[in-house]
């Protein structure tokens, strides 16, 4: 499957690993938003640690506003290749297409959270 070079950044499979663990572990933690309306409304909302977008979701332009509010809002954002894996790592039966990591300052996932918004980072420069 050769993904879309509008999903950029797109993670390696290191990073993916990592982000996916991380939305199970947040998806128990209630830290979790599924789906690019919610993920939208976290942006809106300010609380969003960033943003997990699928590359293979068709056709990506329903996703594409997503980027753009979070260089707006100055949040990290990042591609994972499978919106199966995705909807996995949520928990879920159907795929999801983006989620949102959400913000709880007493969090136990905060140093996790820290070390991939800086890796995300990198990848964004």
């Amino acid at each position: 499957m050769s993904s879309n070079p509008k999903a950029f950044p797109l993670a390696d499979a290191n990073l993916t690993s990592s982000l996916l663990d991380l939305v199970q572990q947040a998806s128990h933690y209630k830290q979790l938003k599924k789906g690019a309306n919610e993920a939208t409304k976290t942006l809106n909302r300010g609380i969003s640690e960033f943003i997990i977008m699928a590359a293979d979701t068709e056709p990506l332009e329903i996703l594409l506003h997503l980027p753009l509010l979070c260089e707006d809002k100055n949040v990290p954002y990042v591609f994972v290749p499978s919106k199966t894996a995705l909807g996995r790592a949520c928990g879920v039966s159907r795929s999801v297409i983006a989620t949102s990591i959400t913000t709880n300052e007493g969090s136990d996932l905060k140093p996790q959270i820290k070390n991939l918004q800086a890796q995300i980072e990198k990848l964004l420069i």
